[in-house]
């Protein structure tokens, strides 16, 4: 009997190799495959992936998928149907389709991590639907002024699932919609950096419109003065429908020149703790829940099993580091004012 794994395959793609374009090796894939594309330029290819448990990643550098008008089943660059995927070193860019919600990745099977890669200029960078047994990770990847420009498209738009993770990441500039929006049941935005520039019009850098267990630890918020909504993070407003209702947001830098901004707006979690943030600009810091701020670089303690002491730092331009322990800890997103300094 042959080994099922001496079955599995490297697909190479790029000139010159067995696929000379990605949208070939998916058609060729199977359960397990690696993927290596070579680094450089494949204009309006698009793709379906419908096989599980694929590691999809650029060699020798990144790889541009700029999708010049085309698109994968009328929804995204690449389409991703199988379970368990793993993307590496892409670039997305350009996705628009009729809908006009065209998305560099569109997420419909169970799994997925993106590390290292870039999305801008698309109507969504990842556009997840819903999967209740899907768990999302992003990290060390930058987006960039992606949105139609209705409010409905977004950077990161994450549906229903049961969890999602952004570490390490810089999301900013969203086109009229959301820097990262997730409706995931366990959210982890961990060590990013969500921004907004001058003459951005983004809406929130931070939305959980149903709520959910969200651990907010170790970032930097910078609200610019022309955004469309000053609000720099929001939960439940769409309904605190998600299965627990529970808010950390703890050890963040969280910056606003906006005139009348609010730093938070809730609506009614059965757990919200305020610890360790430095809010630095005018505006009400809290609104839709009346919790006291603990903000003297206590111990921010457990969220269920989950331990809420930072022990990362946001790097940038993408990436973490590792944060030193501190006691007391040092208020805000990073161990040392220098280190913010380096970004």
């Amino acid at each position: 009997m042959i080994c099922a794994a001496l079955l599995l395959a490297l697909l190479s793609v790029g000139p010159g190799k067995t696929y000379a374009k990605p949208s070939q090796a998916a058609a060729a894939a199977r359960d397990g495959d690696m993927v290596e594309i070579a680094a450089g330029a494949y204009p309006g290819d698009v793709a379906v992936w419908r096989a599980s448990r694929l590691t999809l990643r650029g060699k020798g550098g990144r790889v541009v998928l700029d999708a010049r008008g085309q698109s994968a089943e009328r929804k995204a660059i690449w389409v991703i149907k199988g379970n368990d995927t793993r993307v590496e070193n892409i670039v997305f860019t350009g996705a628009s389709v009729p809908d006009r919600n065209g998305a560099g990745i569109r997420q419909e099977g169970q799994g997925l991590i993106v590390s290292n890669c870039f999305f801008h200029d698309n109507e969504n960078g990842i556009l997840a639907g819903a999967s209740p047994k899907s768990d999302i990770v992003v990290e060390n990847s930058e987006f960039r002024h992606n949105g139609q420009g209705d409010g409905y498209s977004h950077n990161l738009y994450i549906g229903h699932i049961r969890s999602f993770t952004l570490r390490g990441c810089w999301s900013h500039d969203a086109h009229a919609g959301h820097d990262v929006k997730s409706r995931a049941d366990v959210n982890s935005i961990i060590a990013n950096q969500i921004n907004d520039d001058a003459g951005s019009d983004t809406s929130y850098l931070l939305d959980f419109p149903n709520g959910g267990e969200c651990r907010v630890i170790g970032n930097l918020f910078e609200r610019g003065t022309s955004a469309a909504n000053g609000t720099l993070i929001d939960f439940a407003e769409e309904g605190a429908v998600n299965p627990k209702q529970a808010l950390a947001l703890v050890n963040n830098t969280l910056v606003n020149i906006r005139p009348n901004a609010i730093y938070l707006r809730v609506k009614m979690p059965s757990d919200l703790r305020v610890v360790n943030n430095l809010f630095e600009g005018s505006g009400q810091h809290i609104v839709g829940a009346l919790v006291p701020e603990d903000n003297k670089g206590n111990s921010p303690g457990r969220l269920g099993d989950y331990d809420l002491t930072p022990h990362l730092q946001y790097a940038a331009p993408t990436g973490t580091k590792a944060r030193p322990p501190q006691v007391p800890l040092q208020l805000g997103a990073f161990a040392a004012p220098a280190d913010r300094k380096k970004l």
